[in-house]
């Protein structure tokens, strides 16, 4: 197993795990949607905004969750220390077909921000921290 550390969500890892058993690959990531946070641009090839619209779930594009399931094969993927697991590794078992997504609906939210640190603050400080899924 394998996180980034950067990011929280209520994903059932005994599932995750199960999924990833169950395809015989070496590597399984978590995949969830990125919510668009922007309006949307249709702009032509002479740069005029065609047309403009708020922001809809549907713009989203699937994301690296940062949560992943990885068979010791990966380190035949891996050069040395200075290797950037997100370029070369990743790039190359997906060209080998190596590399699965676990479709994820449920919570996820990173903390690259201060805001979006804020907001899992406020979260946990409201007892609705949807990733807490243990008991005190």
């Amino acid at each position: 197993m394998m996180t980034y550390g950067d990011a929280v969500c209520d994903v059932n890892i005994a599932e995750l795990y199960k999924f990833h058993k169950s395809h015989g690959k070496i590597a399984t990531l978590t995949a969830t949607m990125l919510e668009q946070s922007k309006g949307v641009l249709n702009i032509g090839g002479d740069n005029a905004v065609k047309s403009f619209r708020e922001k809809n779930i549907s713009d989203g594009a699937p994301i690296n969750a940062g949560y992943m399931v990885l068979n010791p094969e990966i380190f035949d993927y891996i050069e040395g220390d200075a290797t950037i697991f997100e370029r070369e590794p990743m790039e190359k078992l997906a060209e080998d077909g190596e590399l699965m997504s676990y479709i994820y609906k449920g919570f996820w939210q990173c903390m690259d921000t201060k805001r979006e640190m804020d907001v899992l603050e406020k979260l946990w400080a409201s007892g609705n921290a949807p990733w807490k899924t243990w008991e005190d």
